[in-house]
């Protein structure tokens, strides 16, 4: 195990996890964000300086679903698929808990002003600073739907990520923009996906954090339903949606990318 790379990882998916999870819980517990656009930006400022932090001890990842592409893509060894995985696991496990600790005292007296008693279904309320719900808000959302809303999601992102890094690409933006640009695509991506799934696109993100909710009192209501919704939605999904993209990207972009016969004249 490189610990360059699990400190990297570990340490880039606990900072993202703590900032976006830290801001549905300020959104949830104050109501200082009043609306899907802020809290999408807060996730998307977590990514970029997340990679910012640690794009020089890790790839930075910090989601299994791009890790998966990336290997599915000959981009990385897959040797360092256990540690990668384990390092985004418990760094967003670790961002949970810091969350739950710091706003502790908050929940326990927002759940009494409104009367929720956690571990029942009315505690999904305060359950989703934690993990990823659908179905429980104004849309309505089956398990077909939900899983396709967070494939495509993570679909978009790793297809970006690729071409907002790939050396073929001579329209991509600078090493030293390309956290930005991706972070930019997480919150377009939540702007989009948010009122269906809540947009976990990372499973990691919502896995580790749910476990927190679950062992800290909120049990069967840390989960989204009955039928294994935060493993079809929130875990499979994303890593198909990825390993589409890689398909997509590396048969057909890329090659046409790397084409130095075929010109492109925008007046023809």
């Amino acid at each position: 195990m490189n610990s360059k790379e699990f400190t990297g990882e570990f340490l880039g998916t606990f900072l993202m996890v703590l900032f976006g999870c830290g801001s549905v819980a300020v959104a949830t517990l104050f109501g200082e964000y009043t609306g899907i656009f802020q809290i999408g930006l807060a996730w998307g400022l977590g990514v970029t300086l997340a990679i910012y932090l640690t794009r020089h001890l890790s790839c930075a990842h910090l989601n299994p679903a791009v890790t998966v592409s990336m290997v599915l893509s000959r981009r990385m060894k897959a040797s360092k698929l256990p540690s990668y995985l384990l390092a985004q696991f418990l760094g967003a496990f670790a961002a949970g808990w810091v969350v739950y600790l710091l706003f502790s005292s908050n929940i326990e007296a927002y759940e009494a002003a409104n009367g929720i008693v956690r571990g029942s279904d009315a505690s999904f309320a305060t359950a989703k600073m934690f993990g990823e719900f659908y179905g429980k808000g104004s849309a309505v959302v089956s398990l077909p739907l939900a899983m396709a809303a967070e494939g495509f999601g993570t679909f978009l992102l790793v297809l970006l990520i690729f071409a907002l890094t790939e050396g073929c690409n001579v329209g991509r933006p600078s090493d030293t923009m390309a956290p930005v640009f991706i972070g930019l695509t997480v919150a377009s991506i939540i702007f989009l996906v948010a009122p269906l799934t809540q947009a976990g696109l990372n499973p990691a993100r919502d896995f580790a954090p749910r476990v927190v909710a679950w062992i800290a009192g909120w049990g069967s209501a840390a989960f989204p339903d009955a039928v294994g919704g935060f493993f079809w939605v929130y875990m499979l999904a994303p890593v198909m949606g990825g390993a589409l993209a890689v398909l997509l990207f590396v048969k057909v972009i890329e090659p046409l990318m790397k084409n130095k016969n075929q010109g492109c004249d925008c007046c023809s």
